[in-house]
């Protein structure tokens, strides 16, 4: 029977880098920004060639979890096509193989009739593509070890409401995620990641986009030694004078958002007037969308 597979991507990150997690062990973590913007879709049509075939064949990573969902459904003669089809662009930071990966596994299970935890798509995923995001989950907002599969950590509950403002920080080309090494932090800088993972579980907890922005910001200023950023002061600038909660980054990318809180009276304005020095920069828009507790859908998409 055929199988379909559905999952969004998403827009960067809030928090990325590395944490202690018990006593002298760290673990590289990130909590991701979703944005209903951006999706892929899966259709699998299983058959008994012993072959995944997939479409666009550029794929392989989507072709790669097909075929790792087959074996563990105990389906390792089978084999079918699989095709994938989706609006989020390569490279950008958008987590759009990890999109395709959760939609091909989904599109896979669903043609065997079968319910796949999120915790076991996440273990598919991260040995289909080596890293991934937390695209899997509900909704909620987690610490996620991007490189081992599982959650670090449940902060509790969504993130903040919060509307992002989002842009490509490049006029071409993008990151190559696979040729991307690792950032190795400094100690002080594990540190800090620490006190902003305090600042965020506060947050979740009380849904305080300030301190959602708060915390986005300091961990867009720390990537910037790892993944520099085009104009990123005068970013920092445009929130200062704008009155945007924060700067989001993705810490592997090349987008990146202003958040805005959607209860402020004078929210109209600051993003009109972010969106304007934005455009002065030569940045193209990604998109204005709602994030966190509040969101539904995309308010406005333009690529």
């Amino acid at each position: 029977m055929v199988g379909y597979g559905l999952a969004t991507a998403h827009h960067g990150e809030i928090l990325q880098g590395m944490f202690a997690i018990t006593q002298g062990q760290v673990c590289r973590g990130l909590v991701t920004l979703r944005c209903p913007l951006f999706w892929s879709k899966a259709v699998f049509a299983p058959n008994r060639s012993g072959k995944v075939h997939v479409r666009p064949v550029g794929k392989t990573k989507a072709r790669r979890a097909a075929e790792l969902a087959l074996a563990h459904l105990g389906a390792n003669g089978g084999g079918g096509l699989l095709l994938v089809t989706g609006n989020a662009p390569i490279s950008l930071g958008l987590g759009s193989s990890t999109s395709d990966v959760t939609a091909a596994i989904r599109a896979v299970a669903h043609a065997s009739r079968a319910l796949l935890t999120p915790e076991l798509i996440a273990r598919l995923a991260v040995e289909a593509e080596t890293a991934a995001d937390p695209l899997m989950f509900p909704d909620e907002a987690m610490l996620f070890a991007q490189r081992g599969g599982y959650v670090i950590e449940d902060l509790g509950g969504p993130l903040p409401a919060v509307e992002v403002l989002g842009f490509n920080t490049i006029g071409h080309g993008g990151v190559d995620t696979d040729s991307f090494p690792p950032a190795s932090y400094s100690i002080d800088e594990i540190e800090h990641f620490g006190s902003l993972l305090v600042l965020l579980r506060r947050a979740v907890r009380q849904g305080d986009p300030h301190l959602l922005g708060v915390v986005a910001s300091a961990s867009s200023r720390i990537n910037e030694r790892y993944l520099p950023k085009p104009s990123f002061e005068r970013l920092v600038e445009i929130v200062e004078t704008t009155g945007s909660l924060g700067l989001q980054v993705a810490h592997s990318g090349t987008v990146a958002g202003m958040l805005f809180d959607p209860s402020d009276i004078l929210k109209r304005d600051r993003v009109r007037r972010a969106r304007a020095l934005i455009e002065e920069l030569g940045f193209l828009p990604t998109g204005f969308f709602g994030a966190g507790k509040s969101q539904t859908a995309a308010l406005t998409a333009s690529m």
